[in-house]
């Protein structure tokens, strides 16, 4: 669910449309800009917060083989089984010239959960968007997505579902449920899932957290509920949109922008840290910190993304967020450190800082066209998509308006960061830029990055690509060890239409994850679907697809 920021300016945007065009054409394709050795940003500061502390006990046990339908009508749903209307964060410049190349790192390429799927398990209610929640494990393929979850194997044969994705967080079909994330933890052998909540009266919002502690997602899962509703908060109760999912040796760490169920008040993002002993042990008291009311750069935050962290022996777990708070173009990031992490688990409270760092300019994306139509894709924003931590880096994606030279239309494009932390006692002491840069299509659209780094240094990002002379399709591009760039744009599943639906919506978001065994990415991403893997009643008709891409030179 991607919710609105009131401070975007439409004007402002495309006022700054000659500035960033100018700007643009000091760069190369896919450019890279390396800081001075040394060089920081300022504004290292411990940011503004509040801090409390909590518990969660187990909400509920649910098995996945055990799942049926209930008998729930549609026309009895909640908002007529909405569809998810909301909105949400989002660099520039040139392009490869063909989006055909070899494709000779895909190991596995096969359809995930479609638009049919959705509307077979919520009686012909269908969701959108597919927010994309990805894991891999122990050779399963977990796949939750608005509004349904297929458990596969690596080949691409279903294990069990589809089934209506509120199930696996024990939700009754009519609830209100969207953003499901979902992380496999090859250390403790354990699955996580997320999800946000509505009540149906909308007096509560909360973020459903499922664990599942037996490396095999097909046996119980244990759900916590972790309470957003924040009855004392300007417009509230509230709820905490789109939860990003972060973990690192510690804890599990949880991001969400605060709404108002009924209003239009934001109040800014909110940080949640929650022991992973306790989760695996399934304690009937589970601790956790919260941080609220944070700002950074002269503005509140929003869409603070928690890093997945692959570095057994991370000083810290790092975020990144975007910045842009006028909707006009921004050239900053923020970088957050949280240290004192192992103290959650015995009722501590760990340090929370942050640093503003100079970047390549970025900026909210124009809506995509697409073939065989005149409506539009909506791009989405320019917050931060994905963050990693390996290697001591960090690899981040965002969606940006990007100016192509010799391309008469600013396209919708990535931006992609990789940004070295360091810390200077218990607080972040800086960030350097180690390497940034654009990917494009002339003539085209891409839309919703998820970025992956492997080990060995190879980085793989999985989008959408749109334009004039393509339908909606699923494609990637591939930076190996050593490389200063990407590749060309290679097509992964050709779209088979255009998106008929009376919404314009797309994304809001795909993912990437590394393989346990390190060796590869795993990655889905939204896209139109052969005629047999959509809905056969034709409101919509999107599906999604999942990869495995080598990570290997």
């Amino acid at each position: 669910m991607r919710n609105r920021f009131s401070s975007r300016s439409t004007i402002g945007i495309l006022c700054s449309f000659l500035t960033i065009a100018v700007i643009c054409a000091a760069f190369l394709v896919n450019s890279v800009f390396m800081r001075p050795a040394g060089a920081s940003a300022a504004g290292v500061s411990q940011p503004r917060y509040s801090v409390t502390k909590g518990t969660l006990a187990p909400a509920a046990v649910v098995n996945p083989l055990a799942l049926t339908l209930d008998s729930t009508p549609a026309s009895s749903l909640p908002r007529g089984g909405r569809a998810i209307h909301a909105r949400g964060h989002a660099g520039s410049i040139a392009a490869p010239a063909s989006a055909l190349d070899s494709q000779s790192k895909v190991l596995e390429n096969f359809n995930g959960v479609s638009s049919r799927d959705s509307a077979n398990t919520n009686f012909g209610a269908e969701f959108e968007p597919p927010d994309q929640g990805l894991c891999v494990g122990n050779g399963y393929v977990v796949e939750p997505v608005n509004s349904a979850y297929t458990i596969y194997r690596t080949n691409g044969a279903k294990v069990a579902g589809p089934f209506n994705v509120n199930k696996l967080f024990s939700e009754g079909f009519r609830q209100f449920t969207s953003d499901p994330r979902c992380f496999y933890d090859k250390t403790t052998n354990t699955w996580f899932a997320t999800i946000l909540f509505i009540s149906a009266d909308n007096q509560h919002g909360r973020t459903d957290l499922a664990v599942n502690t037996t490396g095999n997602p097909t046996t119980p899962w244990t759900v916590y509920h972790i309470d957003g509703t924040d009855i004392s908060d300007n417009g509230c109760p509230c709820f905490g949109d789109q939860p990003l999912l972060g973990i690192d040796q510690y804890n599990i760490y949880l991001s969400t922008n605060e709404f108002s169920i009924l209003g239009s008040q934001f109040n800014g993002a909110q940080i949640y840290a929650i022991p992973k002993s306790q989760l695996i042990a399934r304690a009937r008291s589970v601790n956790f910190v919260h941080f609220g009311n944070l700002n950074i750069g002269g503005a509140i935050a929003a869409s603070v993304q928690p890093a997945i962290t692959y570095d057994a022996r991370a000083n810290a777990e790092y975020f990144i967020n975007s910045l842009d708070p006028s909707g006009t173009f921004d050239d900053r990031l923020g970088v957050w450190a949280m240290t004192g992490r192992q103290n959650i688990a015995s009722g501590g409270i760990p340090t929370l800082s942050s640093v503003v760092i100079s970047s390549e300019l970025y900026g909210i994306p124009p809506a995509a066209e697409q073939k065989g139509a005149t409506s539009l894709l909506d791009s989405g924003d320019d917050r931060m998509q994905q963050v990693e931590y390996i290697n001591h880096d960090l690899w981040g994606a965002l969606d940006t308006s990007v100016t192509i030279p010799n391309d008469p239309s600013p396209r919708a494009g990535i931006a992609w960061f990789n940004v070295q932390p360091y810390r200077s006692g218990s607080n972040i002491g800086g960030a350097l830029i180690r390497g940034q840069g654009y990917v494009a299509l002339k003539g085209n659209y891409l839309l919703y990055p998820a970025i992956q780094a492997s080990p060995a240094g190879s980085v793989a990002i999985i989008l959408t690509l749109s334009g004039r002379t393509h339908y909606p399709s699923a494609a990637y591009v591939f930076m190996g060890a050593g490389w200063k760039s990407f590749s060309n744009v290679h097509i992964l599943a050709q779209g088979n239409t255009h998106y008929s639906t009376s919404s314009t919506r797309w994304g809001d978001y795909s993912w990437a994850i590394l393989d346990p065994s390190g060796k590869s990415f795993w990655m889905a991403t939204e896209y139109i679907p052969p005629k047999s893997s959509q809905t056969v009643d034709g409101v919509s008709n999107w599906g999604t697809r999942v990869v495995e891409i080598s990570a290997e030179g």
